[in-house]
């Protein structure tokens, strides 16, 4: 009877130590920027369906989108203090530390032109279609320089 309730402490105790180590780690800039990117790349991913006409235009979606995507440019380049430059399978590149300033303006570009598309709001296929063009060329610019290749 004492081993059975020693060896519930003990898993319960490691059970208990995995919750509070993903715990901290979600709130790690690399996991809150690989969120970012994710939450960029389904929302281009939804604009890209509508724009190949895999699925129908859908305002609410291409404005949720488009909303997503302004605001995760904008949240993402706090997400990169010193420090944050390894660990959780990052792929930031080093030159973001080396040239933090250009860094943050593309991210301000990115969201600026998601602001200005979502402000005159792609109002079919078509529209959606030139601002996957315009965001999809925002995003590879950037990451030709800032995203190390895996």
């Amino acid at each position: 009877m004492k081993s059975k309730v020693v060896i519930a402490a003990a898993i319960a105790l490691c059970l208990g130590a995995g919750v509070a180590g993903m715990a901290s780690a979600a709130g790690e800039p690399q996991v809150v920027r690989q969120g970012l990117m994710k939450k960029v790349g389904g929302s281009l991913g939804a604009l890209s369906a509508i724009a190949k006409g895999t699925k129908p235009y859908d305002a609410a979606t291409v404005k949720a989108s488009l909303s997503a995507i302004s605001e995760s440019a904008k949240a993402f380049p706090e997400q990169f203090p010193a420090g944050s430059e390894t660990g959780f399978e990052t792929s930031a590149a080093p030159a973001i530390w080396q040239n933090m300033a250009d860094f943050k303006a593309r991210a301000a570009k990115l969201g600026s032109d998601a602001d200005a598309i979502l402000a005159s709001m792609p109002a079919d296929q078509a529209g959606v279609a030139q601002a996957i063009e315009k965001l999809g060329a925002d995003c590879s610019a950037c990451h030709q320089t800032y995203r190390l290749k895996r």
